[in-house]
């Protein structure tokens, strides 16, 4: 399967792979990165998940990146477009390994995976759907040019978790672009 893969200066976006599992269990094993992601996840449902991601590049022809650092190889996070069945919009969301938070990756990152969504899925609005006590997450959307625009829901088994739809207009991100 061909698949874009983005560049930045410290990064490459690229399509899952079975190699990224360790990072993703890691990911998914942290109380705190999953607090806002439905919970702590056993490797087996990571690999689950592996593969829901991996299959909506086929099935989409988009869904997040793997997120790997060019200087180390090393697996950083997922982050990119993502709208499952069901999904409040066209989101772009984000998150990272602790190891990594806080070196501005997750910006990198998502401003490649924002321009892919606008330039080259054509998307004419981007979403992120943030907790409201998830205050990383909202500072980065804050620093993307992204605003509140309340509550919305996620679809089943989601359902119960609140968040609000941060986001902006195509137009609005070419614009903060220049």
């Amino acid at each position: 399967m061909s698949a874009p893969v983005l560049t930045t200066e410290r990064l490459l976006l690229r399509l899952p792979e079975a190699g990224d599992l360790d990072g993703f269990a890691a990911f998914a094993a942290d109380a705190e990165t999953m607090r806002h992601l439905g919970g702590v996840k056993t490797r087996s449902e990571v690999w689950r998940s592996l593969c829901e991601m991996r299959g909506a590049w086929e099935i989409r022809g988009f869904a997040m990146f793997s997120v790997i650092e060019r200087d180390t190889g090393r697996w950083v996070g997922r982050i990119g477009p993502w709208q499952p069945e069901g999904w409040p919009g066209t989101e772009v969301g984000w998150g990272v390994l602790p190891d990594f938070a806080g070196r501005g990756y997750a910006y990198e990152a998502a401003v490649a995976a924002m321009d892919y969504a606008v330039d080259v899925l054509g998307w004419d609005d981007v979403c992120h759907t943030i907790a409201p006590d998830n205050n990383r997450s909202i500072a980065l959307a804050e620093r993307l040019g992204s605003v509140n625009r309340g509550p919305t829901r996620l679809p089943p088994p989601l359902e119960a978790f609140p968040v609000d739809n941060w986001g902006q207009s195509a137009a609005a991100w070419r614009a903060r672009r220049g």
